[in-house]
């Protein structure tokens, strides 16, 4: 199982087409507004996603919480932002469940050993490239219901065992 987040801002544009001597204008609402997701993916093709608007230690604890509820015992392959392992009410759950967690830390600026990562980078193709969302509630509310239905059916051996395809 995997577990890391994903923050969401309210502009992404990575290509457009455009003549050639036009400069494209790209719409943004200037809100700054963010949203942050934490995602897990499971062995057997479950997934738990859960929307925060903030990426802090305390939304984190709480993700975290509803996912042991979920997984009674698990394996929890984590990156280390330092949300998940600076934290001392992160540590402490942890270290009080580590009868049920085990936690294993990716090693440092490794994105592809997360399953989870591609679920970010498809979000992003799905839903904001190129894409202007009128209020940044659209934006929360068309991510709640990506996550709710899309069925990612990813392996996560594959991803650790860094193989292609």
């Amino acid at each position: 199982m995997t577990s890391p987040y994903s923050s969401i801002y309210d502009a992404i544009v990575k290509r457009v087409w455009a003549y050639k001597d036009d400069r494209p204008l790209v719409k943004v609402t200037g809100s700054q507004q963010r949203t942050c997701v934490f995602g897990a993916l499971s062995m057997d093709g479950k997934q738990f996603f859960r929307q925060y608007d903030e990426f802090n230690a305390h939304t984190f604890l709480a993700y975290l919480k509803e996912l042991h509820r979920k997984f009674p015992r698990m394996m929890l392959f984590m990156d280390k932002a330092g949300q998940h392992h600076r934290s001392k009410i992160v540590k402490e759950y942890l270290e009080g469940n580590e009868e049920t967690i085990k936690v294993v830390w990716f090693p440092n600026s490794s994105p592809e050993f997360s399953a989870v990562e591609e679920c970010w980078r498809q979000r992003e193709k799905d839903l904001l490239h190129c894409v202007f969302y009128d209020r940044f509630m659209d934006l929360k509310k068309t991510i709640s219901e990506y996550y709710r239905t899309k069925r990612f059916r990813l392996s996560i051996i594959r991803y650790l065992l860094r193989e292609e395809g």
